[in-house]
């Protein structure tokens, strides 16, 4: 028998991370493979995972309730197998990380084999003198920031986290790499560890550098890590930078241009500005920065590396004293009493997505109100039909077919912006993503090809997968791809709506509650079925001119829906 260790897979395009919702077995429980052990929801579904081996659980890593990176060791089991071919492979594989492969890096293997044996990772590093210590617990980092600092020669496990939980970004390994004076690739020398007058004076240079960069944050030292490679300019020729309201607010308040502010975070490969980034800018400018940076390039004593910090301290106390209203609100939100419930998973994902769709792309809303009498009576008669199929036929499949048929002729609303390459993409597929609301938060599965679909097609897999979104079933891959998002807020009540497009996509349309209301025909004032709708478009795609042309094609087709049978 010997013992293997399961690693949480790659859970999707993107997902660095995932809550462990709930374990299926026990330790010392008996599995067969691909048996389900365990739930882990991320911030797009619930995944169930599977077990790797046929074989016995000998320990949990993890508890429920936990946030798990992507790689991070998860099981542990007994299998049956050559204990010495196992020891080979595991060795190769260590091998393999060391070198720099995609799996885990060296430091976590260590840590993974120390584990396994029983074995302390702390004791383990004490028995390799030689080589960097490996970190007693776990290090929350996405694969990229633990590529990064194999690149910088980092030890990961060394560097401390400024993110939620203590989360390493990139910008913390670059702060690290530079405070610890070790350039990039460069190993210590073997030597190191002799004392001599020299190597106390590098290290007490090289502890007055690390001072200095962790008193002036994360923004500042990335500044520091653009300047000294040659790329400080970046930062002040981005075309896009993500920050929220209150940040962008911030900057006006400070005189500050958001887009020259070195980011400390970044947010779907896009730099990410916060607060601190801002305050820390404003108090150093550019020559405090270029101070900073010659500071921790030649610093060589602790009072010169406290002298660089000094001005950040002030720059605090600054901000704090020009904006005394968010401090203010901070510290009364802190203290305020209430139930407390973590702001993650879909619930963070919806939120961070929707904040930068407002405050990326411009949004126009248009509303409007059609006769939807014909509607009725066609939806009326072809249900009746559906139903003794099995399929339960609603309004939404027309709304589905009539959006399909008028992107084909207004291309722009069938758009995305690419803005790293400076141009407009044109769909040439409509996938129509139908907002749905779970128990968890709106998700958006996607209908792929809807153009090429008949009601009837289209009713299915419209409930299969809003089914399959509430029991927090549906893949991943299921809601990406989307070209034009559809969303039905008549089902909870409600007429009109201002609804955030589902970024990058160029526009999303809202449906009301189709009853009976006034309407004149043939001048006089009738009792009428309706429905009213709301859009909301790109500006920067998508003119109001032809987002109300759109809309009145859509109104066409819907109030004789005749048409659509014939799409």
């Amino acid at each position: 028998m010997v013992e293997r260790t399961f690693e949480l897979p790659d859970l999707g395009e993107g997902i660095a991370e995932g809550e462990l919702v709930s374990w299926l077995v026990a330790a010392g429980d008996t599995v067969e493979e691909d048996q389900v052990i365990a739930e882990v929801e991320t911030d797009k579904a619930l995944v169930e995972i599977p077990s790797p081996y046929d074989g016995s659980v000998t320990r949990l890593h993890h508890d429920e309730g936990e946030i798990v990176p992507v790689d991070a060791v998860i099981a542990t089991f007994e299998v049956e197998g050559d204990e010495e071919a196992a020891t080979e492979r595991d060795s190769s594989s260590s091998s393999a990380d060391a070198e720099g492969s995609p799996g885990e890096t060296a430091a976590d293997a260590a840590d993974t084999d120390a584990a396994a044996a029983g074995t302390p990772a702390d004791a383990a590093a004490d028995a390799s003198p030689g080589e960097s210590p490996v970190p007693s617990g776990r290090v929350f980092a996405s694969p990229s920031t633990r590529a990064l600092a194999r690149e910088l020669g980092v030890d990961i496990g060394a560097v401390e986290g400024s993110g939620p939980g203590g989360r390493v970004a990139g910008a913390d390994v670059r702060a690290h790499a530079q405070g610890a004076g070790t350039p990039a690739g460069e190993e210590p020398a073997a030597g190191a560890a002799t004392a001599s007058a020299a190597a106390a004076e590098t290290a007490a240079t090289t502890t007055a550098d690390s001072e200095a960069v962790a008193a002036v944050g994360n923004g500042t030292a990335e500044a520091v890590e653009q300047r000294e490679s040659g790329v400080g300019a970046a930062a002040a020729e981005r075309d896009r930078t993500l920050a929220m309201p209150a940040t962008r607010q911030l900057a006006a308040d400070l005189g500050v241009d958001l887009n020259a502010v070195p980011a400390s975070e970044e947010r779907e490969g896009e730099p990410f500005v916060t607060p601190d980034d801002v305050r820390a800018f404003a108090a150093e400018g550019s020559d405090g920065a270029s101070g900073v940076a010659s500071g921790v390039a030649g610093a060589t004593t602790t009072e010169e590396a406290k002298s660089a910090t000094e001005p950040v301290t002030t720059a605090d106390e600054r901000s704090a004293a020009e904006t005394p209203g968010e401090g203010a609100a901070a510290g009364d939100l802190a203290d305020r009493p209430g139930e407390r419930v973590p702001y993650r998973g879909v619930r963070r994902t919806i939120g961070e997505q929707m904040a930068e769709s407002k405050y990326t792309a411009p949004h126009v809303s248009h509303h409007d109100e059609f006769d939807a009498t014909e509607l009725v009576e066609l939806q009326e008669e072809l249900a009746a039909v559906a139903e003794t199929e099995g399929v339960k036929l609603t309004y939404l499949p027309f709304v589905v077919k009539a959006i399909t048929t008028a992107l084909a002729e207004f291309p722009y609303l069938n758009a995305s912006l690419d803005e790293s390459a400076g141009e407009i993409v044109l769909h040439d597929e409509y996938n129509v993503g139908i907002a749905v609301a779970t128990d968890a938060g709106l998700m958006v599965p996607v209908v792929k090809n809807a153009d090429e679909k008949g009601l009837k097609q289209l009713a299915e897999e419209i409930r299969d997968l809003a089914e399959r979104a509430r029991n927090r079933q549906i893949k991943p891959e299921e809601m990406q791809g989307g070209t034009f998002t559809i969303t039905n807020i008549g089902v909870i009540g409600g007429e009109f709506s201002s609804p955030i497009i589902n970024h990058p996509e160029a526009a999303i349309f809202a449906m009301g509650p189709i009853k009976k209301r006034p309407w004149v025909v043939d001048d006089e004032v009738v009792a009428r079925n309706t429905m009213r709708f709301s859009m909301s478009v790109d500006h920067r795609l998508v003119d109001g001119a032809d987002a109300a042309r759109f809309s009145n094609r859509v109104k066409e087709l819907l109030a004789e829906p005749s048409r659509l049978l014939l799409e």
